[in-house]
């Protein structure tokens, strides 16, 4: 049996390399897709043994061929057929998230204490993992998000890796990353350390765009905002994100769960815990909200839930949060139903939501001099993001909104005429920025301010003495002049 590994660029050469270790394979080769590869991982490739090739030039006594790649491939199954252009070979095709799952099985044998959470879902995820976190920072979790890789011990932050994306693969290397500040050879070698396999986290929890690897003991879909194209219009968010079904147990919102689910709904009924804020009959339930943009308010009834030992489970308990929109409290009972399934209390789950003040580069709130600045920056803003935000200021008096953005930050690209006619709908003091803001500056109906550097456009509001929403769409890291 040999394995192909294709796309280089979003984790693949981790995988054909951990392929390897795995020794299922008699040789793994790489197809360079996008043509990225640097001549380190090249190196990297070669020491391991991996061929990297093109499609037609597989072994043409080759018999059975795994083939790797990730969901959101542009070419077909049938396309590497046709390119490899051998009838002979016995295809077996995997994602990139079920090859991360292969590769990890020795992991989870190994350590079947650590409870391991995976999220996805196409808005929320973020926030949900650093919810997650302090609800369970007396486990001491080991994170991937797209802020980083980091690892909590005693409440203290370690970053692992700043800069590393949510691709499955990222996955497998943040546990190598947790492995090496463990045991450092340095320790090992002068006695300090004893043992070569120190694991310093109870709980993992790992954040992943278009799907999930399979490992969770808990897989938590946040939402289907929006079901976008991915593949070349092959695939979309709602085919790839339900991977998480393969999880132990399901939390998901009962709202996209009824909508896009329905066969999955009663297939994998026995290990399903659904939450809503518009349904009572949701495991989880929440109502009496009341709105602030400092500190939400809630009612948590829960009812029927299926935990990771078995039991179904019931009750009630009032949450206080930072959650100033609906989309925020629905991310909020998400997080609370993957807590009550794996069996914390009430009271961890109350403490650890009410230190949750949000997150920079995600939803958060400051002030500068007399203005309250709500932030909403993500490299998944859409429609539907915005109309929220939106929504959730618009009563509020004395607020400017800025929106803009950049492009070529996710595969999930903004529809620019729905925010348009959006914002057309509304009666806003506007300012549009950036390259995304003067796109949909040019289409709007109505005639709002453009300012192609957002911080001057947030310096005008302050100076106005307005509050301010800033929607953008980037990452946080990217807004270097803050």
């Amino acid at each position: 049996m040999d394995c192909l590994v294709i796309d280089l660029t979003h984790g693949g050469v981790k995988i054909a390399i951990s392929l390897v270790k795995t020794k299922k394979y008699d040789t793994v080769y790489a197809y360079d897709i996008y043509k990225t590869l640097k001549p380190i991982d090249k190196k990297m490739l070669d020491v391991y043994g991996v061929k990297v090739i093109k499609l037609e030039a597989i072994d043409k006594n080759i018999k059975n061929l795994t083939v790797v790649s990730p969901v959101h491939l542009p070419l077909s199954e049938e396309d590497i057929k046709k390119e490899i252009n051998n009838p002979n070979i016995n295809y077996t095709f995997l994602n990139h998230h079920e090859a991360v799952s292969l590769i990890l099985e020795k992991w989870c044998e190994k350590y079947p204490e650590i409870l391991k959470i995976e999220v996805t879902g196409v808005k929320g995820k973020t926030s949900s993992v650093f919810m997650l976190k302090e609800i369970f920072n007396f486990k001491n979790p080991l994170i991937l998000s797209s802020l980083g890789a980091l690892l909590y011990r005693d409440g203290k932050e370690t970053t692992l890796k700043k800069n590393i994306s949510i691709t499955p693969a990222n996955i497998k290397e943040t546990i190598d990353l947790a492995y090496k500040i463990s045991n450092p050879i340095c320790k090992i070698a002068s006695g300090e350390v004893e043992s070569e396999n120190i694991v310093e986290y109870g709980v993992a929890i790992f954040e992943s765009s278009l799907g999930v690897t399979g490992i969770g003991n808990i897989g938590l879909l946040t939402n289907i905002a929006e079901n976008y194209p991915i593949a070349k219009n092959r695939l979309n968010a709602q085919k790839a994100k339900a991977q998480v079904f393969r999880c132990g147990l399901i939390a998901i919102e009962k709202e996209t769960l009824d909508e896009y689910y329905p066969l999955e709904k009663e297939k994998f009924k026995n290990k399903i815990n659904t939450f809503s804020l518009e349904n009572s009959e949701a495991n989880v339930y929440a109502s009496n909200i009341k709105y602030s943009l400092n500190k939400t308010t809630f009612d948590v009834t829960y009812t029927n839930l299926k935990t990771a030992n078995g039991d179904k489970i019931e009750g009630s308990f009032k949450i206080a949060t930072f959650a100033p929109g609906h989309h925020h409290v629905q991310n909020a009972l998400g997080v609370i139903t993957v807590s009550l399934a794996s069996n914390i209390n009430e009271d961890k789950i109350i403490k650890g939501l009410e230190n949750y003040k949000g997150i920079i580069g995600r939803s958060s709130k400051k002030t500068v001099k007399n203005s309250v600045i709500i932030e909403e920056i993500n490299p998944g803003i859409n429609t539907k993001a915005i109309e929220n935000s939106i929504d959730m200021i618009k009563d509020l008096e004395n607020y400017s909104i800025i929106i803009g953005g950049d492009y070529g930050i996710t595969c999930e690209e903004i529809d620019e005429d729905k925010v348009s006619n959006l914002l057309d709908s509304y009666d806003l003091d506007l300012t549009l920025t950036g390259d995304v803001g003067l796109n949909i500056f040019n289409k709007m109906d109505k005639k709002h301010n453009y300012v192609k550097n957002y911080q001057d456009a947030i310096n005008k509001n302050i100076k106005k003495g307005k509050n301010i929403l800033f929607i953008y769409r980037s990452n946080y890291k990217e807004l270097n002049k803050r």
